[in-house]
């Protein structure tokens, strides 16, 4: 009995300390809970405050102001749907963003604004991070508004090729004397992949019609460098976006073709007092000089004998339409990123999600024209498929006019193709009328690279096909089966949408890429323009003269839960960009091709004037 006692003594005790130790387990977690909430709860806080006091209160545009552009802003093609829009979450900064929608619909309204004496261009190295197609748009735009009389003057210590474009529109163009203009000419290169493939024991398999030589955005993963095809279109091209830009500063600064290709060629305007001497530049000045520009353009200064500035973001927050309202309306949808299967909301294009807004539009009576902006890449065949058909359904009812961004290729031109017209600027890229699919084999390097094998078992001989064994003949060609088909129908709904024979689609179709300069001559678009000029042909096609509204179809922000995740994703971009720097881009291409599921219309390109 002694032992029996001792013994349920001893368990008594480890009961005990059990529970005591539980005890402690829960409270401290107890405690650690609160604490995380608390500590949560003020890192919201923090969050809001930080997002608040980034923000600028409503500027106030006072008379006799001049409207100063630098493109500071970071410029969009669409609205965004994300709750925390510019926001850098590691330093709580928020930039603005401007639409193309803002700054055209700005500069519209202050060519008759009478507060507005003028705009000043100040650039530097800005121009680089801008689309060339939003270039173009804003170029056109700023030489509208120097039809009212009003002054257009730049200024930048050095200049880049996109600011230079952007500025050589002006009346007059200055650069500080020990500054610099980089010109010389367009280069597009291009990364692969193979051979770090390889090394990793990963394989690319593509598939695609033998046809779409030009279908070139698998090439990074199965080349080492650019096929002849590729090469040819490219050369073509970057060929005609350096004769939009060099003809339109040719006819802006007085310059003759030829002397303008020699200057490229030997790099002979580099320099401030080379570009004085061959007529890029009016003057070469320190910028506290240039208010004796602005003085002897006659601008007026304010009661404090300064000139006032006013930011476009500024502005354009409150620049309205000047026509009048009225209650029928010209409605832009936009198509603005890669083209994805699904719902959902963000920087892609989801094809159920905008299928749905297209048969919104279409339901909505007030609406008598609809301008689709697509400025996307392509993605998936299906998603693509799902938005052709109600742009299909809405052109039966209403106009439907495509105004492309900076690119329209692939997928994205698979949408445009049934509107009732397009339009594009001349450094748009369109066409791509192609299709791939991509397989990656990947057991390979699972074994040999992280010692993982794997098995299984199936029903069927092409059951998981691919998953741990390589693709047979078989299923080869059940795969190219579809993307033959996916191909057919392609080329079938461009020769239907753009009245085209069939035998000319093939023509320029096999995948190849078309600058919009190009496109206008072989029938892919209908004109030059941008977003400005759909809007005016909708608004024409629908006989609304001037008495219509334009109204943007913009899906909004959706509850707490859209703001977490969208912290959750800046966060993670903002460490991307800390650690991969200028690689960013690579990175964020490499990962959007491999992310491409099934058949799909793909074209990644975009070129920026730099």
């Amino acid at each position: 009995m002694p032992r029996a006692r001792a013994a349920l003594a001893t368990n008594n005790e480890i009961n005990t300390i059990g529970i005591m130790n539980f005890i402690k387990m829960f409270l401290a977690g107890l405690l650690a809970f609160v604490v995380g909430t608390f500590a949560v709860f003020f890192l919201w806080i923090v969050l809001l405050l930080g997002i608040a006091g980034s923000m600028e209160r409503t500027a106030v545009v006072p008379d006799k102001s001049i409207l100063k552009i630098d493109l500071s802003e970071a410029i969009v093609d669409s609205p965004s749907s994300d709750p925390l829009g510019g926001l850098d979450p590691l330093t709580f900064r928020v930039t603005k963003e401007l639409t193309m929608f803002d700054i055209l619909r700005a500069l519209d309204a202050a060519a008759t604004d009478d507060r507005i004496q003028g705009i000043y261009l100040r650039l530097g190295m800005g121009g680089g991070s801008v689309g060339s197609a939003q270039l173009e748009e804003i170029r056109a735009a700023i030489d509208e508004f120097r039809a009212s009389g009003k002054f257009v003057v730049a200024y930048a210590e050095t200049y880049s090729q996109g600011g230079y474009y952007l500025a050589s529109v002006a009346d007059a163009v200055y650069i500080q004397p020990e500054g610099g203009l980089d010109w010389s000419g367009f280069a597009f290169n291009l990364m692969f992949y193979k051979g770090l493939l390889d090394k990793l024991d990963l394989k690319a398999e593509v598939f695609r019609p033998t046809v779409c030589t030009y279908k070139s955005a698998v090439e990074p993963y199965i080349l080492t460098k650019m096929s002849d095809a590729n090469r040819r279109q490219m050369q073509e091209l970057v060929d005609s976006m350096w004769e939009t830009v060099s003809e339109a500063v040719c006819a802006s600064r007085g310059i003759d073709a030829a002397t303008m290709k020699r200057l490229t060629d030997d790099l002979e305007v580099t320099l401030p007092e080379e570009a004085l001497e061959h007529g890029f530049v009016d003057g070469l000045l320190y910028e506290d000089q240039m208010e004796d520009v602005f003085d002897e353009l006659g601008a007026e200064r304010g009661s404090d004998d300064e000139f006032a500035f006013v930011s476009l973001g500024d502005y354009a927050g409150q620049a309205t339409d000047n026509r009048s309202f009225g209650a029928d309306r010209v409605t832009v949808v936009y198509a603005d990123g890669g083209i994805v299967d699904g719902e959902g909301s963000g920087k892609d294009v989801y094809g159920n999600t905008l299928a749905a807004t297209l048969r919104d539009v279409r339901d909505d009576e007030r609406v008598k024209a609809v301008v689709l902006r697509v400025n996307s890449p392509g993605g998936s065949a299906l998603a693509s498929d799902v938005i052709w058909r109600e742009i299909q359904l809405l052109k039966a009812e209403k106009p439907v006019i495509v105004s492309m961004g900076d690119y329209a290729a692939s997928g994205g031109y698979y949408i445009s193709c049934p509107a009732d017209a397009i339009v594009a600027d001349r450094m748009t890229l369109t066409g791509s009328i192609g299709v791939f699919g991509m397989y990656l084999y990947t057991p390979d390097a699972l074994k040999n690279k992280l010692g993982i094998t794997l098995d299984g078992v199936k029903s069927n001989r092409s059951a998981g096909m691919g998953a741990i064994a390589p693709l047979t003949a078989v299923e080869r060609a059940a795969i190219m089966r579809g993307v033959d088909k996916v191909y057919d129908t392609f080329t079938t709904y461009v020769a239907e949408g753009r009245n085209l024979p069939i035998e000319r689609v093939l023509e320029i179709a096999g995948g190849r890429v078309w600058s919009g300069a190009d496109a206008l001559e072989i029938g892919l678009i209908d004109g030059y323009g941008g977003l400005k000029a759909a809007i005016a042909v909708a608004a024409d096609k629908a006989g609304l003269g001037d008495d219509f509204r334009v109204t943007e179809a913009v899906e909004p922000p959706s509850g707490f839960a859209a703001f977490v995740a969208s912290l959750n994703m800046r966060i993670a971009a903002a460490f991307e960009r800390s650690e991969l720097g200028t690689m960013m881009g690579e990175y964020r291409q490499v990962k959007e091709a491999l992310s491409q599921q099934g058949i799909v219309m793909y074209e990644p390109r975009r070129l920026l004037v730099e």
